[in-house]
């Protein structure tokens, strides 16, 4: 597929993402509850988990802010449900690493979430499709200290 049918592609998942985000809302049954937000663009998200035996049951997130920000936290709560926390978090970095452009591990399936690779061509985004991440991880690791 040539990189302007892939760059398409691409963006028709984010915008669909964006559109009908999965996993919004605010979960009644979370024990980590998460606020953050990226002061230079506006990005606000809110993030509840419910996290039992080390195991992220549940994901929901609210929040306003870009297409980016949005379908990321979309993704990225679709991709946590179910894994363990230490998978998670894993996933987060490897998220972090594909932001920055580095290689990262094959193994992993990120499944709709490789949509967002084009984002490290445009550092100013960076911020926006990570933040979601950024806010599981906190969460997780804050949760479990």
């Amino acid at each position: 597929m040539g990189n302007e049918k892939l760059d398409q592609l691409y963006r028709s998942v984010i915008m669909d993402h964006y559109k009908t985000p999965r996993n919004k809302g605010v979960l009644e049954s979370s024990n980590v509850t998460i606020d953050m937000n990226n002061p230079t663009c506006g990005d606000v998200i809110h993030l509840t988990l419910q996290v039992e035996n080390d195991i992220v049951k549940d994901a929901k997130f609210e929040g306003e802010g870009c297409s980016i920000s949005m379908a990321s936290a979309s993704m990225m709560t679709q991709l946590i449900k179910g894994k363990n926390t230490e998978d998670a978090v894993h996933a987060a970095h490897a998220f972090s690493d594909m932001m920055l452009g580095k290689d990262i591990d094959d193994s992993l399936d990120l499944g709709d979430i490789e949509a967002l690779t084009g984002v490290a061509k445009f550092p100013a985004r960076i911020k926006c499709a990570t933040l979601p991440w950024k806010a599981m991880e906190k969460g997780i690791t804050s949760d479990s200290e």
